[in-house]
This record gives structure tokens, sequence and C-alpha cells, in this order.
């Protein structure tokens, strides 16, 4: 498992399978207006993404997983 986190857009992507490959997310499911659940053709959970993520993870996870843009 892997996050990553970009400061600029506050969105986390959390990998359950990293890294994904090209097309291969075939789902996006919107859990709630923060959270979105990305699946492969099998229904395989391949990534989590969170919007306004400093809101919604603990800012000690986040801190250390930006990404440079």
């Amino acid at each position: 498992m892997k996050l990553e986190y970009d400061k600029e857009s506050d969105c986390a992507y959390i990998y359950i399978e990293y890294p994904i490959k090209d097309s291969l997310i075939k789902k996006t499911v919107k859990l709630n207006e923060n959270i979105l659940l990305d699946f492969d053709k099998n229904n395989k959970l391949l990534g989590v993404e969170v919007l306004n993520a400093s809101v919604h993870l603990n800012s000690n996870v986040i801190r250390d997983k930006e990404v440079n843009a």
C-alpha cells in the first residue's frame, strides 16, 4: 500500500495495488463527496482517492507523503 498527497489540490491517493497500470481501472465508485474508489474489471479495489484530504486524514499521515507536482 502507498499513499501520495498533492498539497496544491488537497487530494490524497491510497494505492492498494502499486503501481496501477494504465487502463487497469475499469470503474470508479463515488462513496461520498470526498471518497472515490477505483476498481478493476473483476471488482478488485485498486485505490482510494480522498478529496479535501487535509480535512479527512490525519496531518501526520499526509505530511511526509507530498508529491512534487
